[in-house]
């Protein structure tokens, strides 16, 4: 992912939640096993770092954007709420906040959802109505007949055609909130 941001313009940077514990193991369910070893509150903070970092690397036009999956589009939820710094987030299919918190988002966030991800999309309406009464600018996305993961195309859910037109609708979110140049 950092990959295709980088080829479409964006600086990226990608984190990776378990370096301390020696980095992503290369699948899931171990990286999942890893992930509860981490404490909560260090990886949250690792990644505001990480938001504050790109924030005044030199290269930067000082506008950073976070874009996340299952996890991560959690964390890009999060920053949203906690990093000053951040211009846009963008979360797909990743666990919603607690309603009070949708106060605090003071950037514009765009979210993907897949239709049939009913863990996931549990929590959305009720995060929902706090984005719209605390008048936060956000825009939401439900992809008919994907799953959870949709965009991940290493796992068996992977949705091509939804996964192409969220990246689509992302890398314009983005270019738009972070002032891509031409």
């Amino acid at each position: 992912v950092a990959l295709r941001l980088a080829v479409a313009g964006f600086i990226a940077f990608a984190p990776d939640a378990l370096t301390p514990l020696g980095g992503y193991p290369g699948n899931d369910d171990d990286g999942r096993k890893l992930q509860a070893e981490r404490d909560r509150d260090e990886m949250n903070e690792d990644f505001l770092a990480a938001v504050q970092f790109l924030a005044r690397h030199p290269d930067c036009s000082g506008k950073v954007g976070s874009v996340g999956f299952c996890f991560g589009g959690g964390m890009s939820m999060k920053l949203a709420i906690r990093a000053p710094e951040l211009a846009a987030a963008v979360a797909y299919y990743g666990r919603h906040p607690e309603p009070s918190s949708a106060r605090d988002v003071k950037v514009p966030l765009m979210l993907h959802h897949g239709e049939l991800d009913e863990r996931v999309n549990a929590s959305w309406p009720a995060f929902e109505d706090a984005l719209s009464e605390a008048g936060a600018d956000y825009v939401e996305y439900d992809y008919e007949g994907a799953d959870h993961g949709f965009h991940n195309d290493t796992t068996p859910r992977y949705d091509k055609t939804a996964a192409d037109l969220s990246w689509q609708r992302t890398v314009r979110f983005f270019a738009r909130h972070l002032e891509l140049e031409d």
